[in-house]
């Protein structure tokens, strides 16, 4: 990790925009040092999905309508606090909302076509069926006598 890394890439050549993005830092809550006390290291970073102008409107529609659980007034927030550095931190919440977004904008999987079984093995299923039923049939002791 050098430096912030760049642009954080959703899919294909469409980044997070450095610009919309709003940052906020807090204290982390758990346990920690002397340090701890004195460093917002918890990071807490905002994304208006609702307004923003760098996604397809396709996909803007469509993380719209699987994030709306998250949403609060069309922005989705993500928050990062295992790391004791701030910095790492950022890197967290911003990889984190890139996988986010990417994961909503997905275009919805094909539809599954049947598939057709061919005649002979179920043919085969039902001959091998009966067999295991004349078999089982065989083994009650009702005409033994």
């Amino acid at each position: 990790m050098d430096g912030m890394s760049g642009p954080y890439l959703i899919r294909g050549s469409v980044s997070l925009p450095e610009a919309e993005l709003m940052w906020r830092f807090s204290r982390s809550s758990g346990p920690g040092g002397q340090h701890v006390n004195t460093s917002d290291s918890q990071v807490e970073l905002r994304f208006d999905l609702a307004k923003t102008e760098a996604l397809p409107e396709v996909w803007k529609q469509r993380a719209l309508a699987k994030l709306a659980g998250r949403l609060v007034d069309g922005v989705v927030t993500v928050r990062a606090s295992e790391h004791r550095s701030q910095w790492r931190n950022r890197e967290a919440a911003a990889v984190r909302l890139a996988a986010l977004l990417a994961e909503a904008t997905a275009p919805p999987p094909k539809p599954r076509r049947p598939t057709r079984i061919p005649r002979g093995i179920n043919e085969r299923r039902l001959r091998e069926k009966k067999q295991r039923s004349d078999t089982k049939r065989g083994r009650s002791g009702r005409d033994w006598g």
